[in-house]
């Protein structure tokens, strides 16, 4: 009784606000991290995926099941894969958890990556590490965390998979992807990756956890890093793209 008379006087005096929207959550919803609202408005990412990138395909894409972009131009991952579309709700979560320090937030948005995981079957018993896009050590310094990081300890912990977080480097420092041009993103990652010891993901099947894929230059950059090492196969998978 006390406890629950402690919360609504915190609730009152600094009350919880969504993470999206920043509005006021009611007392019956204290204890989530978005309002009812934002969490309808959430975009599903749904089938017919392309079976490059995982981009969600139209109708006019159906005989080819691969869409446009991926046709122009070779990425070197083998399949990419994204539970939700980068608009909306999920966008103003994933920038409050990357940018706002709110690195609680990989606990819930790494939840919602294993339930696409299990939702769509993807071959998770086939992958032997589970590695994170790395973040240039100022980087790091500057945001404190690799969000990569947190959502792929989520999942490597709930499937019992290795993770390796020191496997994969950035050995230069690249401007912010979202500062560019599409045109110039490639050029931007060009060779900005590295393998520590090739010998532990030679023939191994990888999964490669990241944020957020747009043109898919800074997956498809790493992906040709791990394959150059002799890795196998390499999937990514994002939160959203």
């Amino acid at each position: 009784m006390l406890h629950k008379f402690i919360n609504a006087l915190v609730n009152i005096v600094y009350p919880k606000k969504c993470l999206a929207c920043k509005e006021k959550l009611k007392i019956h919803l204290q204890n989530e991290l978005i309002c009812a609202k934002c969490l309808k408005n959430i975009k599903k990412n749904t089938p017919p995926f392309c079976s490059s990138c995982g981009r969600h395909l139209v109708k006019t894409n159906f005989a080819k099941n691969i869409c446009p972009s991926c046709l122009r131009g070779k990425l070197h991952f083998d399949r990419a894969f994204s539970p939700y579309t980068y608009k909306g709700s999920i966008k103003r979560l994933i920038h409050e958890f990357k940018y706002k320090g709110k690195d609680y937030l990989g606990s819930p948005l790494g939840a919602m990556m294993i339930d696409f995981i299990n939702e769509y079957n993807l071959p998770i018993n086939y992958i032997d590490f589970i590695i994170p896009v790395p973040l240039h050590k100022t980087k790091l310094r500057e945001r404190e965390f690799n969000q990569a990081q947190v959502l792929a300890e989520a999942i490597a912990k709930k499937f019992n998979k290795g993770l390796l977080t020191e496997t994969l480097t950035r050995q230069r420092y690249t401007r912010a992807q979202a500062d560019l041009e599409i045109n110039e993103r490639l050029k931007n990652v060009k060779g900005s990756f590295s393998i520590t010891n090739p010998q532990v993901i030679k023939g191994k099947n990888l999964l490669v956890i990241d944020d957020v894929l747009t043109t898919g230059a800074t997956s498809s950059e790493a992906a040709a890093a791990l394959k150059e090492a002799g890795a196998n196969i390499v999937f990514i998978l994002t939160l959203a793209h």
